[in-house]
């Protein structure tokens, strides 16, 4: 699990001068991960059981799919009720709640009167050779998604530095930057790993190179 912490101020020695840098504006990634509970194979077990199910009879998400070129399933566009329609769902809903709360705590938000609350949350299963372009979610918070199935080659979650369209004229990092300076960060989550991210920061998932399909769940808080 990813735990680095960058320091407040670095110094830096040349010559007779002193410098310093003082990092500012860090974007602060969240991950944890199901699998450190008891029972997290069958609970784990199940949501895949039911993304398949969900797979197998939404036709609806079937017929979006097939029209927008998706590549496997999403329930994306189709369905808005997974917690009320899967127990699985709603017992994920209750965890995520709890992960939702400790980010924004970490993150320093002021809620104010008003709270985070799950907008959406919905399955994505990934064909071998399919992948999802860079995006961001608009009208949330939080974002983030949970991992049931990643065999091994399956995509890893590609973040963008939020700097990048303004950087113009500026030259490429070095191969061998520290990840936090890097252009993009690639995240190979396990099953049960849970990561979040502030909901403006670019992401995408680069091509299953997998033999088998690539499940996950993603969701989207508000503040409300």
């Amino acid at each position: 699990m990813f735990q680095a912490q960058l320091p407040l101020i670095s110094r830096l020695g040349y010559g007779p001068h002193t410098m310093s840098l003082r990092p500012l504006f860090v974007t602060q990634i969240y991950e944890s991960s199901l699998a450190e509970a008891a029972g997290f194979d069958a609970f784990n077990a199940e949501l895949e059981e039911a993304v398949e199910m969900l797979a197998a009879e939404d036709r609806a998400g079937q017929a979006w799919c097939k029209a927008n070129a998706y590549g496997g399933y999403t329930s994306y566009a189709s369905l808005d009720d997974l917690p009320q329609r899967a127990t699985v769902f709603s017992h994920l809903k209750t965890r995520l709640d709890r992960h939702a709360k400790a980010y924004a705590q970490a993150l320093n938000l002021d809620l104010g009167a008003r709270r985070l609350k799950l907008d959406s949350l919905w399955v994505n299963l990934l064909k071998p050779g399919a992948g999802h372009s860079g995006h961001i979610h608009p009208h949330s918070v939080l974002s983030g998604t949970v991992y049931v199935r990643t065999p091994p080659g399956a995509g890893a979650l590609k973040l963008e530095d939020p700097r990048l369209p303004l950087m113009m004229a500026a030259p490429p990092r070095l191969a061998e930057a520290p990840e936090a300076e890097r252009s993009f960060v690639y995240l190979q989550p396990q099953p049960g790993t849970i990561l979040m991210w502030e909901s403006w920061l670019r992401h995408e998932v680069p091509a299953n190179a997998a033999k088998t399909p690539r499940i996950s769940i993603s969701f989207n808080y508000g503040w409300r």
